[in-house]
This record gives structure tokens, C-alpha cells and sequence, in this order.
């Protein structure tokens, strides 16, 4: 009997495996998913936009406490304001950087104006009452949240459409201009849309603001600094 379940199981999960072609389109869009400063216009389908969130609302979350709120912001005044809460960021953290200010302020930063879709991902209020898996890392709710911008971050790739990031604001004031509720707090602004190209590389690397930093040296084993008896291969950077 415990062998007829064993095989039962097995013919499961074998029914549900990934297709080669399949397993590297999830690689492939990992790969070449990038942080799109540059948009090209257009437009999304709301076919395609409800895909894209429903692929974010299906993220991983600690407790299962869902601490994502996506706001869609389509008039015109509002992404001015956006965009002029970034810009006023942009220039104090240039001026916090030192002698890397001038170099910072020649990087394109956001596409606020440019992108067809915008959207800002919040966490909502009361997130204190969730304490499953938050009572001693409070912050699970914010790498939950994250958890949903990748994966609307990978099928965007998938779709065709470049998406970036942006966290140069001051949380407070944006709060404030989409009038969100005390104890909320906007994570990030999502520029969605069609793009002419990707990047070959990150931006920030193509501009050689910074480098990705080899696999191996993020690799410890068994106690923080021990690196691993066999180091991963060269194809794997």
C-alpha cells in the first residue's frame, strides 16, 4: 500500500515538473529582468496589468499576511508630484554622497513621466496584529511585500515590459500626497511599461556606477566567513 502511494506521488509530481523550455524561460527572465529607467510610451492592456498584479498578489508571505496595497496612479498631477518628490530626493542624496555627487546626478533615476503604467506598492496599517512569523523580525512584512514586486518584476519581463524601482523619495510626504491612512507606508514606486531595449547589463553597471560582485564571495559555509570547500564554477557568475 505505502508502495502504490510512494508511486501515486511520484507520478505527481512528475505530472507538474517544468518542461526544459519551460525551466529556462524562468531562468531566462531572471536573467534578463532589469531596473528600466528608460520607457518608450505606450501603453498596457488592463488584460496584461491584471495579470501582472495577479502574479504579485500570488508571493510568499510570512504568516500569509498579504502586506501588499498596490495604488494606481493615472492623472497626470499626481505623477508631477511623484516626480517632484523624487527630484527633491535626488539632490540630497547626491549632496550625501560626497564626491560622487556629480557622478550620481548625470544617472536617469526614474521614469515617473514616461512610463505607461505607475503604481506604489504600500504596506498597509495594522500590520502589528499580524505576529506569526513577525514577533521577533517585525520587518517580514517589508520582505513580503518585496516578494510581490519580484515576481511582478519577473512577469513584466515575461510580458514584454520593463519595470524600475524607485526609492528616492521621502516616505512621509509621498503618504501624504496619495492621502494614504496613518501606519501605512509606501515601499516603492513601480515605473511599468513598454521599453525600446533592455539593458544589455544593470544600469548601474553599464554606467559603471557599480559591478555585480562575484557568486563565490557571498558564499560562506557552515559559519560566517568560511568559504566553501568547493567553490561554485565560473559559468555560474
Amino acid at each position: 500500500m505505502n508502495d502504490t502511494h510512494d508511486l501515486d506521488h511520484y507520478r505527481t509530481i512528475a505530472a507538474t515538473a517544468f518542461t526544459d523550455s519551460e525551466r529556462a524561460a524562468v531562468y531566462r527572465a531572471i536573467h534578463e529582468r532589469r531596473d528600466m529607467r528608460h520607457f518608450a510610451g505606450g501603453t498596457v492592456s488592463d488584460e496584461v496589468l491584471l495579470r501582472l498584479l495577479r502574479a504579485a498578489h500570488h508571493a510568499p508571505s510570512v504568516g500569509f499576511m498579504q502586506p501588499w496595497r498596490f495604488i494606481r496612479v493615472r492623472e497626470r498631477a499626481l505623477r508631477e508630484g511623484i516626480h517632484t518628490l523624487v527630484e527633491q530626493e535626488r539632490v540630497l542624496t547626491a549632496q550625501a554622497l560626497g564626491e560622487r555627487e556629480e557622478d550620481f546626478m548625470q544617472l536617469k533615476v526614474q521614469g515617473v513621466l514616461d512610463a505607461a503604467e505607475l503604481l506604489v506598492v504600500a504596506l498597509p496599517p495594522g500590520r502589528e496584529a499580524h505576529v506569526f512569523g513577525r514577533r521577533t523580525m517585525p520587518e517580514m512584512d517589508l520582505a513580503s511585500a518585496a516578494c510581490a514586486i519580484q515576481n511582478l518584476w519577473l512577469a513584466a519581463r515575461a510580458e514584454g515590459l520593463g519595470m524600475g524601482w524607485v526609492s528616492i523619495y521621502d516616505p512621509q510626504a509621498l503618504a501624504q500626497l496619495l492621502e494614504m491612512p496613518a501606519g501605512s507606508y509606501p515601499l516603492a514606486v513601480l515605473c511599468l511599461g513598454p521599453v525600446q531595449a533592455y539593458y544589455a547589463e544593470p544600469m548601474l553597471q553599464q554606467e559603471k556606477w557599480a559591478a555585480r560582485a562575484p557568486l563565490q564571495d557571498m558564499l560562506f559555509e557552515e559559519r560566517w566567513g568560511q568559504a566553501p570547500q568547493t567553490p561554485p564554477p565560473a559559468e555560474m557568475e
